[in-house]
């Protein structure tokens, strides 16, 4: 009786399935649509992209296009009075934007730690140039060496430190679809080398991963070295692998294709953008020219 029960009771799940399956082909589709919204229409809650109000609302391209106008034009200077006018407009306009100096300080520490290095490397090695001040064998401090000591630590504070707030909070995400839908960028290219950053993180939970398999088997007990050979191979192995995966993936989803391709976040540049292309191109202009009308003007690719 139990036997038979259960077989009817089976049967009455299969001839449910079936009447659900049945339904689900022949009945209305309603309950297989699905909704899409556009992506004009959607309201997603905004990601925090910048520790400031005014550089969060700026597009991920516009950060890059910015950060080009405000670098490249202290390249061609070395002197004491434009990078210090720059790096000053730029703590100003930081402070305005929502993000104190100790703040700035705190989140570029190892660009303070390379612009002592410089300091020192030129005050110490440095062309020689005016009074000397102190020798001892071949270091040599003089007058000179001491100016342009001082003028490429601030120029060096004047390119990074703005470079490295404008990319605090950067979202690769966001990046990817900007130099997509704005600077039409190869889809392929792109999102390939976006995938490959975020796979990027998995490497140090693969090597774990590898390092526990390999000593659950007896083999994590030999010479360190040969071990550490021996397991970046099979990292390397297994990247392979899910590289090959990914590659496989995009080919299904159309990456690579000749066909136009739809996006799933709509990227465009706003009237702020311009708005801060316009503000990175005046710093530079703004610290030259005072540099210039001050006298203290230098070209960074010829002698003192």
């Amino acid at each position: 009786m139990a036997v038979a029960d259960e077989t009817r009771a089976g049967t009455g799940v299969g001839a449910a399935a079936d009447v659900v399956l049945a339904d689900r082909t022949v009945g209305t589709p309603k309950n297989d649509m699905v909704t899409v919204t556009p992506p004009s229409a959607r309201n997603e809650p905004a990601k925090p992209a910048s520790p400031s109000w005014f550089i969060a609302k700026v597009n991920p391209v516009a950060r890059i296009i910015g950060a080009l106008l405000l670098c490249i034009p202290m390249f061609v200077s070395l002197d004491v009075v434009s990078a210090s006018v720059a790096l000053g407009l730029e703590v100003i306009l930081l402070w305005i934007g929502g993000v104190n100096p100790l703040r700035v300080c705190r989140s570029t520490w190892p660009v303070w730690i390379a612009a002592a290095g410089g300091f020192i490397s030129v005050l110490l090695y440095g062309r020689t140039s005016g009074a000397i001040l102190w020798s001892a064998g071949w270091i040599v401090v003089s007058e000179g060496s001491v100016y342009l000591a001082c003028a490429t630590f601030l120029r060096v504070l004047a390119i990074a430190v703005p470079g490295v707030v404008l990319a605090l909070g950067l979202d690769p995400t966001d990046l990817a679809d900007g130099l997509v839908q704005i600077l039409h960028f190869s889809p392929r290219f792109v999102y390939g080398g976006l995938a490959g950053m975020r796979m990027f993180t998995l490497l140090q939970d693969d090597w774990r991963a590898l390092g526990l398999s390999r000593r659950s088997r007896g083999l994590g007990d030999g010479n360190a070295i040969r071990r550490a050979f021996s397991q970046a191979f099979g990292l390397l192995v297994l990247s392979i692998r899910r590289a090959t995966k990914l590659a496989t993936a995009m080919e299904a989803r159309g990456f690579g294709g000749t066909g136009p391709r739809s996006a799933a976040r709509v990227s465009r540049l706003n009237p702020i953008d311009a708005v801060f292309c316009v503000i990175c191109l005046l710093i530079p202009l703004v610290a030259l020219g005072v540099a210039v009308h001050a006298g203290y003007w230098h070209f960074a690719f010829q002698g003192v």
